[in-house]
């Protein structure tokens, strides 16, 4: 963590994190500090990339993508060009909510959103598995969500 964060720097970026649709008015009042501190605050935590972006998170039921799966993958062979070819496919396919490389057993894991049982079938059968870069893939239907990203932890060190 940067040394220029101060307490109330991290308690912005803790409200904001929550709802960055928040005005400089609205997060004066949560943090006590006037509006124009805030703004400026604000302003200097974006400009140092503290804050990447602002999103609306949508709705994964109402949009119809009914199914979460996370998928294993290993590769074919384990070289820099393999791995660069699964990154090109993996970041061209919308249905990769996001993909991770691992030390371990697996290569890769995949968090995705299918609209069903189909759909996933032909994910896996039609663009994962005839990949020349892909040698086994695992799938594992999510069941049940317990906790979903809500944010970074953000707290002053040694608290």
């Amino acid at each position: 963590m940067d040394e220029q964060l101060d307490r109330m720097d991290l308690r912005l970026l803790q409200e904001l994190q929550k709802d960055g649709r928040l005005t400089n008015n609205e997060l004066g009042e949560r943090i006590a500090l006037s509006p124009s501190q805030c703004s400026r605050r604000r302003t200097r935590l974006e400009a140092e990339g503290y804050i990447r972006s602002y999103r609306a998170y949508l709705d994964q039921q109402k949009l119809g993508l009914d199914m979460l799966v996370v998928i294993s993958v290993t590769l074919a062979t384990h070289n820099r060009d393999n791995a660069r070819r699964f990154s090109q496919l993996i970041n061209g396919l919308p249905e990769v909510l996001e993909a991770y490389a691992l030390t371990g057993e697996m290569d890769y894991h995949l968090k995705v959103a299918t609209r069903g049982l189909a759909d996933l079938s032909k994910f896996v059968n039609d663009v994962l598995l005839p990949h020349e870069s892909v040698q086994h893939v695992k799938t594992s239907i999510v069941l049940d969500t317990l906790k979903t990203f809500e944010g970074f932890p953000v707290h002053m060190p040694g608290h």
